[in-house]
């Protein structure tokens, strides 16, 4: 081989080299990019037959919402320690101890199955039924999420049996301390209860309203915090000593407040709130409700062929208004940022067994996320789904509804539907409702972006063996490992009944 012949070849080779390096270096850098935008999605109640259900409404098919064609999906436990100790007092089970869990105690696949009804009926009612509903309520599943721990219905953020100093840091104050994030809460109902709450306050009882609402306003101060529980129509959720105190002077608490006023568009004057939030460099406080305390719930109209949802009322924005001015002002950080919005009007519907009501919320949630999905598509932002992670999930079921297929209800079509408040009936046999209280059923988690799907894999079947299941508490370990914050669940487990999967199989 000639010398000039030789120099070619090297260089080539040399060239080849160098593209393969940056090709790989490209990857794993993609591979290990920062999750600096986390979106996360709570449908309070939220059971997969009201997914289904909201889709036959809305699309004519069972599994057409938005979240439904995510990336990833998992079916999620919720229990906590009161519903533990409950089923363990049945069982003759030991009591929960944080450090030697069996998480067949408070949640036995067995009997409850390894997939939410309908994608797996080999589910005993009774387990769920009888003699009573067992089940978490907000406030310990909102824990269990944000923190990593179990705890006691009712708390708040907080150990379970309640010590002096038990307050537990949250994901939202993790991310802020240690990566500089802005955070924020949005919820349909009063920012002070158990779901917003649990993100962004610390509390013994979730009852304890004023105590909450001072912490997160005068104490915690999210960048953002958009909710219900406006005094003037509901004065059980915010004292009025604070709520004058931030309409006299929002500046001194750093925030750009803006609120339901009689006559006005809730979402106009949100959407002005939030630019004059960006142009001031502040903070967004939005205080909306009703006389529940609670944004009016938008309505169904029974139109077979053709769905059709409007407004209960302008006064207040619909979910995707205040999820949008929540993005756009945390969004102008650029160290990143954590958003938990919730749908709590779904858990409240389905506590009145009131399937139309049920419906307007789910479509409430629906909307919301298509909305924070166009918003990561937006071109020209550092926002993206390689930096992103947005979740759509449930933090328990409530009311064991369930579609009877007889007749079966198509696009736009609701059932027929007598009684009031929580004495609803379905005279025709297309829905039946068993309780009005929670159950302790799985529900399911979605997620796109970033490597959320690769991290939630992971713990598939960790405590539930030979099964898809996720623990709730889990979803602080994907979001702390996503984010690099080094802190994990420190809940230990030990499996003593592995004996059940011969007779079950993951499909």
């Amino acid at each position: 081989m000639n010398s000039k012949n030789w120099a070619i070849r090297f260089i080539a080779i040399m060239t080849l080299l160098v593209i393969v390096f940056v090709w790989f270096s490209g990857s794993q850098a993609k591979e290990k990019q920062e999750i600096k935008h986390i979106i996360l999605f709570i449908g309070d109640g939220m059971h997969l037959e009201h997914e289904r259900a909201t889709s036959r409404y809305l699309y004519g098919k069972d599994f057409d919402l938005s979240w439904h064609k995510f990336q990833y999906s998992v079916p999620v436990a919720t229990w906590d320690v009161t519903t533990y100790n409950r089923y363990a007092a049945v069982s003759g089970e030991p009591s929960y101890q944080p450090m030697t869990i069996d998480p067949s105690v408070g949640y036995d696949v067995r009997r409850g199955g390894k997939r939410p009804f309908p994608l797996d009926k080999n589910i005993d009612d009774d387990y769920f039924l009888k003699p009573t509903t067992f089940a978490t309520d907000s406030a310990s599943a909102g824990t269990a999420i944000t923190t990593g721990y179990k705890t006691d219905d009712g708390n708040i953020a907080w150990l379970p049996s309640d010590p002096p100093a038990g307050k537990l840091k949250t994901i939202a104050e993790m991310l802020r301390g240690q990566k500089g994030f802005s955070i924020g809460v949005v919820s349909t109902v009063p920012f002070t209860h158990a779901t917003p709450a649990a993100f962004v306050s610390h509390n013994i009882s979730r009852n304890n309203y004023f105590q909450i609402a001072d912490e997160i306003i005068r104490d915690i101060k999210p960048e953002v915090v958009i909710g219900g529980g406006h005094p003037n129509w509901n004065n059980k959720f915010m004292s009025a000593t604070l709520y004058n105190d931030v309409k006299a002077d929002p500046s001194s608490f750093g925030y750009v407040f803006v609120e339901r006023v009689a006559n006005q568009n809730g979402a106009e004057n949100l959407r002005k709130a939030a630019q004059q939030a960006i142009g001031s460099n502040k903070k967004l406080f939005g205080l909306y409700g009703g006389k529940g305390g609670h944004f009016e719930p938008p309505i169904p109209i029974d139109s077979p062929g053709s769905p059709e949802v409007t407004s209960a009322t302008t006064e207040n924005p619909l979910l995707r208004d205040a999820t949008i001015a929540a993005l756009e002002v945390l969004s102008q950080d650029i160290d990143g940022f954590f958003l938990m919005v919730e749908q709590g009007d779904i858990d409240w519907a389905n506590h009145a067994n009131n399937y139309k009501w049920m419906i307007g919320t789910v479509w409430d949630l629906e909307e919301a996320v298509k909305a924070a999905v166009a918003f990561v598509n937006r071109p020209g932002d550092n926002i993206d789904w390689d930096n992103t992670i947005l979740i759509v999930t449930s933090d328990h079921a409530n009311s064991y509804m369930r579609l009877t297929g007889e007749p079966a209800l198509g696009i736009g079509d609701l059932p027929r539907q007598i009684g009031r408040d929580y004495a609803w009936r379905y005279p025709d046999g297309e829905v039946t409702y068993s309780t009005t209280n929670h159950t302790n059923e799985l529900v399911m988690l979605y997620s796109i972006g970033g490597k959320a799907n690769k991290l939630f894999k992971s713990y598939e079947g960790e405590w539930y063996p030979c099964t898809r299941i996720i623990d709730n508490t889990h979803i602080f370990n994907v979001l702390a490992e996503a984010t690099d914050i080094p802190d994990r669940s420190p809940l230990k487990v030990t499996l003593k009944k592995p004996s059940f999967c011969s007779k079950i199989s993951l499909n």
